[in-house]
């Protein structure tokens, strides 16, 4: 059944014509429909969450939000609310002409009588098995006395390189990043879809050095052009390294609130060798919704 809802969430694209609005409604007549979700953050003045709940298969919006306070009440017309099967959130630009849901869908749920529990795996993607590892190496320049200074997420445990990370397939609308965590400071290493392929600034990266674009896989070297208040070449032992998923626009230079794998670089950490992670503070979002 949840495969089905899925299914029929991701395929709401297609229905340019069908999304109803006030003007639509055959009655008048309101009724409540309440959210009470747990770990989502706010997404900053360029987005909003938007609520939308499935009736007869089309999407019909219940509102904008941005707080991130919960429980929160919209009013909802009752004979589409009465009727409706599905609850989605979706993450909406702030000013937003397109009257269908965003690609950018992170909950969603059947309502199963007057409850619909809701969260974000399938819809993003389910990342209970989601396994990774790393190297520190620099392989970006010709120096051998800074290869603490970059983080690869590689597994070359064999004696050659293959992918460290094993995770799902997203959904439309969002994409992994990695960053470094320099003494609270995040920075990127770049955004990726596919782990077993370089990332999305592989060859544009203003961080790694002259020698080259790296391994074929996500990762970084911090060498040169270093944010404000950090100095490159750097030591990441002792940093964070994360894993997040970012919407695809995406609301913030930060990572967002789902970060499925993370691990603290240990001291003693020697490069060039494969360093597994660790379960991520936030793999899933949910929570419930309730019409009455």
């Amino acid at each position: 059944m949840k495969k089905k809802m899925i299914l029929a969430v991701l395929a709401l694209g297609v229905f340019a014509s069908s999304c109803s609005n006030d003007d639509d409604n055959t009655s008048s007549v309101d009724s409540n429909l309440t959210l009470n979700l747990d770990g989502l953050e706010a997404l900053g003045d360029d987005f909003v969450y938007e609520g939308w709940i499935i009736v007869d298969g089309s999407p019909v919006s219940t509102g904008t939000f941005s707080s991130v306070d919960f429980p929160q009440t919209f009013s909802v017309n009752s004979e589409q609310l009465e009727v409706a099967t599905t609850f989605v959130l979706s993450i909406e630009p702030a000013v937003d002409s397109d009257p269908l849901p965003a690609a950018t869908k992170i909950l969603a749920g059947d309502f199963s009588g007057a409850l619909a529990s809701v969260d974000s795996n399938g819809i993003v993607a389910n990342f209970a098995t989601a396994t990774g590892s790393y190297i520190l190496a620099t392989p970006t320049d010709a120096d051998d006395t800074n290869e603490e200074s970059g983080v690869w997420f590689l597994d070359n445990s064999s004696g050659s390189a293959v992918t460290g990370l094993d995770l799902p397939t997203l959904t439309e609308g969002w994409k992994y990043e990695g960053w470094a965590v320099l003494d609270g400071t995040p920075i990127s290493t770049g955004t990726f879809t596919d782990p077993t392929l370089a990332d999305d600034n592989a060859t544009t990266s203003v961080f790694k050095g002259d020698a080259g674009d790296g391994p074929g896989f996500p990762g970084e070297d911090f060498l040169q052009n270093a944010p404000a208040g950090i100095t490159f070449p750097t030591d990441l032992r002792g940093a964070t390294i994360v894993v997040s998923v970012e919407p695809s626009p995406d609301n913030s230079p930060t990572p967002f609130t789902l970060k499925p794998l993370a691990h603290v670089v240990p001291s003693d950490a020697a490069v060039h060798t494969t360093i597994s992670m660790g379960v991520g503070p936030t793999s899933v979002i949910s929570g419930s919704v309730t019409r009455n």
